[in-house]
């Protein structure tokens, strides 16, 4: 009897997506679009034509309803993603609790579709956008959101929002607000064709709730948003639960078709990794994914797992995999020569660490875009390239150019003498000798601090530790709990540190923020190297100008190499796949986004529980 209800309430839920499909369409074909489009791509066109059913890689039938239960590594002092002192903010409230104006795709490197602005508009040279908002839109409490509350946020995150943001929109020239649906960005002159979609992603904060006196305060204030969620309830630095708004405005609209389907979220925050994994074995949290591999491989012999309760799976990880490596910190004295750095990252013995800490389940890292396009190790320089490269001679080291440059190999064995050697040589080239088992230079030792917040990286930081040791140089591990992780990280108050740039299908202008010259002394940025370098200015200037794929893909490569002459990241490792375990009371859609991972968010935006 049980698997015959089942059946028919999957049966009707299938119905019923299907006149709720059928009543999208009927609306949108009887809600003509005003001036504008509907989408925009950073490249060409964007892939979906309006009207819009759904994005590909979710389930507009999937089930609505139940609860989720996620937990996190750490804790939070904020509930504002977007201020300066939002160190530690609760994770989970982007795009539940507020939401951009446009809606990203995961099936395409960078294309936006219409949510809170219904519309884009702008010219081939991008010296101007125009966004309509759609008069269906408003917040939680109730109150629309007009034009007047994009303006405030565009100026307040200008002045007082994170180092990109201000970054970013300071090029703006102006902004107007014809009407209460109408807001138009000035961008003449800019330079920066991503322009237009970096505005679109901009979220809109509810003026006559926002105190701009207090924005830079880190704040534990419920937030109000338009998003699919509210803040039900708040336990300081420990859990946050989010609860399905039945008035969210955008529930019906095609592009969030098949998201947002637990009517409760439970984000619960654990102080270690260990306490994280047992809430996960015993049922208390639903979702987990999994970044260590030793316990990938070794810790999910678990009764539930062996007894079909909990689900593990190994899919593939879309689009370029980003960097994860020790940052040098340029600031300091001791890593502004590049010969120094290059002979540092020499002794990092991935293949002993790969095979004895992760059960050789990872993969070296060789580019800030590996396993994509976008990768310049592995294939020369082509004409292009060396044209854009050409008014910095010296730039770009001649084995990185022609494409046979990887990141040091040895046996594994722990006991490599090869790197070692070569490192030996450029710190001797750089001036420094050995005494008394130290490197010494003008009476000073190489010596430095590695900044970590777990004990993973601690792990990490003392094996390469060690192996500085075997050449003479001392660094010393301090491990350091998250609150003054992130203030230290913030104000570049480290030696070195393991940093982590993401990668995208499509980078734009958030590589200012980690590269760029300007971002080097702008507290909070993510230059954590402190680079600043024409060649990386330029390049990044190139990629932003890029008018195809193919110029873009050009530029993003020949950065790509500049990046990596630099040594300014002793390159670390990654996986193709995302590890991840959850409960079978979960279902996912059987589409995998090309351009994101699996689980779509932090949060399974796109997941479901099968009988709520």
């Amino acid at each position: 009897m049980k698997r015959i209800f089942r059946a028919v309430t999957m049966l009707a839920a299938a119905a019923l997506a299907a006149i709720a499909c059928s009543a999208r369409l009927a609306a949108a074909a009887e809600s003509p679009l005003p001036a504008g489009k509907a989408g925009i791509a950073m490249h060409g066109e964007p892939e979906l034509a309006f009207p819009i059913i759904h994005l590909p890689y979710v389930n507009e039938a999937a089930v609505k309803g139940g609860r989720l239960t996620v937990g996190f590594l750490g804790t939070f002092d904020s509930l504002n993603p977007f201020n300066l002192k939002a160190g530690s903010t609760a994770q989970g409230l982007i795009s539940n609790v507020f939401e951009p104006l446009m809606m990203r795709s995961l099936d395409e490197p960078f294309s936006l579709y219409g949510l809170i602005a219904q519309t884009i508009e702008t010219d081939e040279e991008r010296s101007f956008v125009t966004f309509r908002l759609d008069p269906r839109a408003h917040f939680s409490d109730g109150a629309p959101i007009t034009s007047d509350d994009v303006r405030f946020t565009f100026e307040l995150l200008k002045t007082k929002g994170r180092p990109q943001q201000r970054a970013a929109y300071s090029l703006v020239k102006s902004i107007a607000t014809p009407d209460a649906h109408t807001v138009r960005f000035d961008l003449s002159g800019v330079g920066d064709r991503e322009m237009p979609l970096i505005l679109a992603l901009m979220p809109v904060l509810p003026r006559h709730k926002t105190d701009r006196s207090r924005f830079d305060d880190a704040s534990l204030a419920i937030p109000t948003g338009s998003g699919p969620y509210v803040v039900e309830s708040v336990t300081p630095g420990e859990r946050l639960i989010l609860r399905k708004d039945p008035n969210y405005w955008a529930r019906d609209l095609p592009i969030r078709a098949g998201h947002f389907n637990f009517d409760q979220i439970d984000i619960q925050y654990f102080r270690d990794a260990n306490s994280l994994f047992e809430a996960f074995a015993a049922g208390i949290i639903d979702f987990r994914e999994e970044t260590n591999p030793a316990r990938w491989a070794h810790s999910y012999d678990l009764p539930a797992v062996r007894g079909g309760r909990v689900i593990r799976e190994s899919l593939p990880l879309g689009g370029p995999k980003g960097m994860e490596g020790f940052v040098f910190n340029l600031r300091r004295p001791q890593f502004s020569e590049i010969r120094v750095r290059e002979a540092l990252s020499l002794v990092f013995d991935f293949d002993w660490i790969n095979a004895n800490l992760f059960d050789g389940l990872y993969k070296r890292t060789k580019s800030f875009f590996d396993e994509s396009e976008l990768a310049s190790t592995g294939r020369p320089a082509s004409e292009a390239e060396r044209a854009l490269l050409a008014p910095f001679p010296g730039a770009v080291r001649d084995d990185i150019l022609e494409g046979r440059w990887q990141p040091p190999s040895t046996g594994g064995n722990g006991a490599d003498r090869i790197q070692p050697r070569r490192a030996f040589s450029l710190l001797k080239a750089a001036g420094y000798q050995l005494e008394g088992g130290r490197l010494i230079k003008q009476g000073s030792a190489l010596a430095f601090e590695i900044m970590v917040k777990d004990r993973s990286q601690e792990r990490l930081a003392l094996n390469y530790a060690d192996s500085l040791a075997r050449i003479g140089v001392e660094a010393k591990v301090r491990l350091v709990d998250e609150v003054q992780y992130q203030r230290r990280r913030q104000k570049f108050d480290f030696d070195m540190m393991i940093g982590s740039w993401l990668a995208s299908a499509s980078p734009g202008n958030e590589q200012r923020s980690r590269w760029g010259s300007a971002s080097a002394s702008q507290e909070a940025s993510f230059n954590l190297a402190g680079v600043r370098s024409p060649a990386v200015d330029a390049l990044i200037n190139a990629l932003l100008a890029a008018r195809t794929r193919e110029e873009f893909v050009t530029a993003v490569r020949a950065y790509d190499r500049v990046l990596l002459s630099g040594f300014y990241v002793v390159p670390l490792f990654h996986s193709s796949d995302q590890w991840i375990a959850y409960s079978s009371k979960l279902a996912r859609p059987s589409v995998l986004p090309r351009y994101g991972p699996a689980s779509a968010s932090a949060t399974l935006d796109t997941w479901w529980r099968k009988e709520p």
